[in-house]
């Protein structure tokens, strides 16, 4: 059976929403895919305000944005169907929504976005609330992708998704472990943003500039980096912890972007390292890492990467535009898929809840 799954994702850095149209296909316990249509909408001034700003809400205009967000990801949807004519086409939607309050200590996290009114304006099914159930298995509720790896990329035994934050998943065995390294294009997308860019191109301006040697250090010696996994973090720490501390050291944007950029590289290759040693892994052996998300366009920042991991016998491979962009969006498809199916969705390994879990809430669109 073919599944057809169109996947939402709103990432931490507010790039932008991802909407991908999908076929799924499972033959005797191994999954195919492939990718339909796929775009990347622009949040207007607006949503982009209101999606930063979330978290210093009251509880009432918090639940009243939640649920004007799930209308406006509904339209979107309903543009995006309308544009690729994919009327009648669609089986369900899986919506991630937009992560503000992420406390998997108190068993709580909160996405954006409300399924119901997603349903209610595409009249499709809809699978939202992807992270519950894991977090209130105790889990981290993060990573959630690393089910899609394990089953549309299970050719590469790494695979870092350089977003909003950086995350690391690894196929040992049968099993597989993921958790967060660090904040990366978030603070990249800030600190460029103070010279009037949404990104910087290919990094050129990091590249330009010279690392601080102690701003690295106070960057290196977070507490979170010497935790083991699994870890999670919340977009809070990036916007609030990591992007004050680089302002107090009032470099040169080059220099802050340059900075920033080494000290990504450095964690990213701590992280890979910590996994290498684990007893499973034959660290003399060659490893392939795919490097997807925003970051993986930011060619300094891989080259940064491939230069550290070089003396690991680390293979750097970026792969296809599409795979690059909107790798979690599909995934978020599949995991509405396997919802649909009643399947498990959420891996106890990569989080560290108490067992596997199908997760999602389902929304009936239609009568």
């Amino acid at each position: 059976m073919v599944y057809k799954a169109i996947g939402l994702m709103s990432g931490s850095s507010l790039d932008g929403l991802d909407i991908v149209y999908a076929h799924f296909q499972e033959t005797a316990g191994k999954w195919g895919f492939e990718i339909i249509n796929a775009g990347c909408y622009t949040y207007p001034a607006e949503w982009k305000e209101q999606l930063q700003n979330a978290i210093s809400l009251s509880a009432l205009n918090y639940q009243l944005l939640h649920t004007a967000y799930g209308h406006y990801l509904g339209e979107q949807v309903n543009h995006f169907i309308e544009i690729f004519e994919l009327h009648h086409k669609v089986d369900l939607i899986a919506s991630h929504g937009h992560t503000t309050f992420h406390v998997p200590s108190s068993k709580m996290t909160a996405q954006l976005g409300d399924g119901a009114a997603i349903a209610a304006v595409t009249c499709l099914p809809v699978v939202s609330d992807l992270r519950a159930m894991d977090i209130a298995l105790g889990g981290q509720g993060a990573p959630i992708v690393p089910i899609g790896e394990k089953l549309l990329l299970s050719d590469y035994n790494l695979l870092l998704n350089l977003g909003g934050i950086a995350n690391l998943s690894a196929k040992i065995e049968e099993d597989y472990i993921a958790f967060d390294i660090c904040a990366a294009n978030r603070i990249l997308n800030m600190l460029v943003a103070t010279e009037g860019k949404e990104y910087d191109e290919n990094g050129n301006m990091a590249a330009s500039g010279e690392s601080d040697k102690g701003l690295l250090k106070a960057l290196n010696d977070f507490e979170y980096y010497g935790k083991g996994y699994p870890k999670s973090l919340a977009n809070d720490f990036g916007t609030d912890i990591v992007f004050p501390l680089i302002q107090r050291y009032k470099l040169s944007t080059r220099d802050a972007l340059r900075t920033y950029v080494e000290h990504i590289a450095i964690q990213v290759t701590k992280s890979v390292s910590a996994i290498l040693k684990e007893d499973v892994f034959a660290t003399s052996q060659s490893h392939r890492l795919l490097v997807t998300g925003g970051g993986a366009f930011n060619s300094f920042l891989v080259s940064r990467m491939q230069q550290r991991l070089y003396d690991l016998n680390i293979e750097v491979i970026v792969p296809e535009k599409n795979i690059i962009n909107f790798k979690e969006a599909l995934i978020m498809a599949l995991i509405g898929v396997l919802r649909w199916r009643e399947e498990y969705n959420v891996l106890a390994s990569v989080t560290g809840a108490t067992r596997n879990s199908i997760g999602g809430a389902l929304w009936q669109g239609a009568d």
